[in-house]
C-alpha cells in the first residue's frame, strides 16, 4: 500500500514540474523596444527639454552643457546656410542630448524651430548640422452646421471642432476661399455650412488645418460651393461648381469679421447732425484692427486728409481707387508709391479726423466718383480652363458628394 501511495506522490509531482515547464516555457521574453527620440537611437543617452529663456543664446546653452567656446564657434560656422543660430526665439523648445558618464557632455543639441522642422547639431564626432522634419500624419474630416442667434461661424465651427483647430479652419474659410463673396460678419441665423478637410498631426499632436478639400455656405439663402482644384503643379485655386473662380479682383470686406455700422447713401451726420450723403462704408472694429488693401495697387497717398484724418488712397487702376480713413496708424513700409498686394496691410483702425469713435470708413471710386462697393460686380478671375474641365468636374463630382452623404 505504501509503495503505491509513493507511486502515486511521485506520478502526481512529476506532472506538477511538467506543467510548470511548460507554462515557464510559452511565456515570451520580454523584448525591450529601442528608445527614438529626433531620429536618434538615445538608450544610452539622457535627454533634457526645456524652452529658450529670454535672451539666452545658443552658446550659454552650449556651454552649460559642456561645450567649449572652440566648438561652438565651429557649429556657428557650420550652421552658415542652414540655420541662423544668432536668431533663436525664446519660447521655442529645444532638447540636449547628453552621454550618460561623468562628463554629461552634450551630444547633440536639437532646436524645434516649428512642430514639424527641427534642426540637429551632430557633435558625435566632427561637427554636423543639419534640417529634419517630423512625421506629418494627416486625418480627413467633415463637419456641417447652422449659424445661431448670437452666435458667428467661429463660435459654430469651435462647438464642434474646439477652440485649438477652429481658428485655422475658420481663417482659411473667411481669408482664402469665400473672402471675395461672403462678409463672414453678416451672416444670418440659419446661415448653413459643410467643410470637407484635413487635420494635421505630429506625434498624436493637432498641429494645423491641412487641405481644404471643398465647402459649401449658404448665406441668405444662396448657396456657394467651393472645389480645390489643382490646375497644374503651380497653381491651386477654388472654383463653385460651375468652374468660375471664387477669387475676385477686389475683397468683400478690408476688415476680417468687422460690422458694418453705417451704409452708402443719405445719412444724418454724427458730429454736424445735418442729413448729407455718406459716400463710402463704416465698419466698426476696436482701435489698432488690421486693414486690408482689398486689391492690387499703388499707395497714392497716406498722411492725414482733412475730416478723413488719417488716410490711405490706393490707385488699382485708371478705373478703379480706394480709400481707407480714421487711421490710428500707418503699416510701416507702406508709404505714399509703394506697390500692396491684395490683402496687404496698410494700417490700423483709429478715430483721427471727423471721426466718433474708432471705425474705418472705406470709399470705393470708379473714374474718381463714390460708388457702394457692395453692390459691384467686380469679379474677373480666370475660370477652369477648358481643358481641365473633365479633370474638375470628376473632383467636383467626388466632392459633393462626399458632403451631401454626409448631411443626409
Amino acid at each position: 500500500m505504501k509503495k503505491w501511495i509513493g507511486l502515486v506522490l511521485i506520478v502526481v509531482a512529476g506532472l506538477f514540474l511538467l506543467s510548470d515547464w511548460k507554462s515557464k516555457k510559452k511565456e515570451p521574453a520580454k523584448v525591450i523596444e529601442p528608445r527614438y527620440e529626433y531620429g536618434i537611437l538615445v538608450d544610452s543617452f539622457n535627454v533634457i527639454k526645456a524652452a529658450v529663456k529670454q535672451g539666452q543664446t545658443l552658446g550659454e546653452i552650449l556651454y552649460a552643457n559642456h561645450i567649449d567656446h572652440p566648438q561652438i564657434a565651429e557649429i556657428v560656422n557650420k550652421s552658415k546656410g542652414i540655420f541662423d543660430f544668432t536668431q533663436i526665439n525664446s519660447g521655442k523648445e529645444y532638447a540636449v542630448i547628453c552621454a550618460k558618464d561623468t562628463t554629461e557632455k552634450a551630444v547633440y543639441f536639437i532646436y524645434q524651430e516649428n512642430p514639424i522642422n527641427y534642426i540637429v547639431i551632430d557633435m558625435t564626432d566632427s561637427v554636423d548640422v543639419y534640417r529634419k522634419q517630423k512625421e506629418v500624419v494627416t486625418k480627413t474630416n467633415i463637419i456641417s452646421g447652422k449659424i445661431k442667434e448670437g452666435e458667428g461661424l467661429w463660435h459654430s465651427i469651435s462647438k464642434q471642432l474646439g477652440e485649438k483647430m477652429a481658428p485655422g479652419l475658420v481663417d482659411v474659410l473667411a481669408n482664402k476661399i469665400y473672402a471675395w463673396s461672403i462678409d463672414f460678419f453678416q451672416t444670418q441665423i440659419d446661415d448653413s455650412f459643410i467643410v470637407y478637410f484635413e487635420e494635421q498631426y505630429v506625434e498624436d499632436e493637432f498641429i494645423g488645418i491641412g487641405k481644404v478639400f471643398s465647402a459649401s455656405f449658404t448665406h441668405k439663402g444662396k448657396t456657394i460651393n467651393a472645389i480645390r482644384f489643382e490646375e497644374n503643379k503651380d497653381y491651386i485655386d477654388y472654383f463653385d461648381d460651375k468652374g468660375n473662380n471664387l477669387k475676385s479682383a477686389f475683397l468683400k470686406s478690408p476688415i476680417d469679421f468687422a460690422r458694418i455700422s453705417s451704409r452708402f447713401g443719405g445719412r444724418k451726420h454724427p458730429i454736424s447732425g445735418k442729413w448729407k450723403n455718406h459716400a463710402g462704408t463704416d465698419y466698426a472694429a476696436a482701435s489698432g484692427t488690421p486693414i486690408k488693401v482689398t486689391a492690387n495697387g499703388t499707395v497714392v497717398h497716406a498722411s492725414t486728409k482733412g475730416g478723413y484724418g488719417n488716410c490711405v488712397i490706393v490707385k488699382h487702376s485708371e478705373k478703379f481707387s480706394t480709400l481707407y480713413a480714421h487711421l490710428s496708424k500707418f503699416k510701416s513700409g507702406a508709404g505714399k508709391g509703394s506697390r500692396v498686394q491684395q490683402g496687404d496691410i496698410i494700417g490700423y483702425v483709429g478715430s483721427t479726423g471727423y471721426s466718433t469713435g474708432p471705425h474705418l470708413h472705406y470709399e470705393f471710386w470708379i473714374y474718381g466718383k463714390q460708388v457702394d462697393h457692395l453692390k459691384q460686380d467686380l469679379s474677373n478671375s480666370e475660370p477652369v480652363k477648358k481643358e481641365n474641365t473633365v479633370a474638375f468636374e470628376k473632383v467636383r463630382d467626388e466632392y459633393l458628394k462626399i458632403m451631401q452623404d454626409f448631411v443626409k
